[in-house]
């Protein structure tokens, strides 16, 4: 898949099949409108393109108040590129771009940068300065510049409740990774290299591989911090056991700083700088501040057999 910073030239890029949005997460409902953008290329030859923004519009608009970012960029781009899309346009969002109108959206981006010939949207789709473009709007642009437009509704859940990135979020705010897992069509994860920390954990029998989350409030992630139940991807064939911690670590540190820290069982190897993916798969418990280094020890002991007992009975 071929990531372009920024719009590219229609002299350079080639006729698409174009979706445009956020995809934070490119859940299931995401998924179904990839896969119609997916068939209809596949039926005109055309290479499949998907245009997103960074940061999310939100942010820009009202930082104080945008949703957590389910994934990072990178694992969007992850994502994308397993649902088979050729290419990923990222568009820097910023006030520049943000003043951009519905007709200059349509010919600079759409057409002379991006070469559309058939575009397929969410039904909630808006586009140009203050969203005074939408669906209604792109259809008459296509019909005057000779593309096709396309949207896809909503999809359900079982509990016919609408599939978004906003029920994630809330399913990861209450630690309830089942549901995040059902409405993703996959594990909630993070992906990062592997830093060096302080490492306190091998002084209390617990070697942690340790991935950073930024410190900016719109890329804390949604999900609740605390223990988690959790495999390793990316350092052998198969994932790896582990057990894992998402927070800012209140007994050893008071920076505020949120992160990963993974361990993995009977695993003792130097991998610093290694790109790895932890999986998040069962919550055991809130983070919690423990008066000294024994209190805390005795706890993570405990996670760890309860994670050890979980990969037992499965």
């Amino acid at each position: 898949m071929k990531v372009i910073r920024g719009t590219p030239s229609s002299l350079i890029h080639p006729p698409c099949a174009l979706t445009i949005g956020n995809f934070d997460g490119v859940h299931q409902g995401h998924q179904a409108l990839l896969s119609r953008l997916s068939d209809y290329a596949a039926q005109n030859d055309l290479k499949t393109c998907v245009l997103t923004f960074d940061p999310h519009p939100k942010e820009f608009f009202t930082p104080d108040n945008a949703p957590a970012r389910i994934y990072s960029l990178r694992d969007k781009l992850s994502a994308l590129k397993d649902c088979g899309i050729d290419s990923v346009v990222v568009e820097h969002f910023n006030a520049n771009f943000a003043k951009i109108t519905a007709d200059e959206f349509v010919e600079k981006i759409l057409i002379q940068g991006l070469n559309a010939k058939y575009i397929v949207i969410g039904d909630d789709f808006h586009y140009g300065a203050k969203r005074q473009g939408n669906f209604e709007t792109l259809s008459a642009a296509g019909k005057v510049h000779g593309f096709e437009v396309h949207s896809v509704s909503s999809v359900l859940d079982h509990e016919n409740s609408r599939i978004s990135s906003t029920a994630i979020r809330t399913a990861l705010k209450n630690g309830d990774l089942a549901s995040a897992r059902k409405l993703l069509g996959r594990p909630y994860a993070f992906t990062g290299h592997v830093q060096h920390g302080k490492k306190l954990g091998r002084t209390i029998g617990f070697p942690t591989l340790n991935l950073a989350i930024s410190k900016e409030k719109h890329k804390t992630p949604p999900a609740t911090t605390g223990i988690f139940i959790a495999r390793v991807h990316g350092l052998h064939e198969n994932p790896l056991p582990a057990v894992a911690s998402l927070g800012v670590r209140p007994t050893v540190e008071d920076q505020g700083r949120v992160l990963l820290e993974t361990h993995i069982f009977n695993f003792n190897e130097s991998v610093y700088g290694k790109l790895i993916k932890v999986e998040l798969i069962e919550k055991l418990r809130d983070e919690a501040k423990y008066p000294n280094l024994e209190a805390l020890q005795e706890a993570i002991q405990a996670d760890a057999l309860a994670a050890i007992n979980y990969f037992k009975n499965i």
